[in-house]
């Protein structure tokens, strides 16, 4: 018999829990249960062109999830509208400056705390658990890291609490989906020559991941 991965285990630790001790030891010890989906708005929702090319959907999970930040102002307009309004100026760029096929990452999450996906095809990947899009985020990192953009720049200033908040749930769901560990949450610049995420986002990377582990 395959060993079980930790999301097929939680889920039958969540559908037994409730008669494991359940004599005369009292209420069952809590094992933790599978993360809820966050709020991820699609491609379609937002407005997103079509792909300039196939997107490359593979058998494979990732190993790891790579923060980053959009290096864009940072915006006061904390609506939906505005972070779809920012999906879209960003697949702009990416296909027309960069010459990409698509947006680079593989979801946005907007200082208002609204996540949308980024590249096509990622969020299906996701909910799949077993399969990931090759993106364009980071070089070599591509086929094995989830890249998450956050809108601002954090060189020196702090993200907005609704930001935090929302990368917190967006990691925590991805890593139940893919049993990545909350250590392998990296910054950009732990691979690539750049600045990116931001000197301050860079510095809370070390409490995103317990934050991250608290909520599993």
């Amino acid at each position: 018999m395959e060993p079980l991965d930790r999301r097929t285990l939680l889920r039958m630790l969540a559908a037994t829990g409730a008669a494991v001790g359940a004599g005369a030891l009292g209420t069952a010890p809590a094992f933790g249960t599978e993360q809820a989906a966050p709020t991820i708005s699609s491609c379609a929702t937002w407005g997103a062109r079509a792909a300039t090319e196939s997107i490359t959907v593979l058998n494979s999970r990732p190993t790891k999830i790579l923060v980053h930040h959009t290096d864009t102002p940072n915006s006061t307009d904390y609506s939906q509208a505005h972070a779809f309004s920012l999906s879209r100026s960003i697949q702009d760029h990416h296909i027309d400056d960069n010459h990409w096929i698509d947006t680079g990452q593989h979801f946005t999450n907007s200082r208002g705390g609204y996540v949308t996906e980024g590249r096509h095809q990622s969020l299906a990947a996701l909910r799949d658990g077993h399969k990931m899009v090759r993106a364009a985020h980071c070089p070599g990192q591509n086929d094995i890291a989830i890249g998450i953009e956050n809108e601002g720049n954090y060189m020196s200033t702090q993200p907005p609490a609704k930001l935090y908040s929302s990368l917190v749930s967006l990691c925590a769901y991805i890593c139940t989906q893919y049993d990545i560990k909350p250590t392998a949450i990296y910054g950009h610049r732990d691979y690539y020559n750049t600045d990116c995420p931001g000197d301050v986002l860079y510095k809370m990377l070390p409490q995103l991941r317990k934050d991250v582990a608290a909520k599993l």
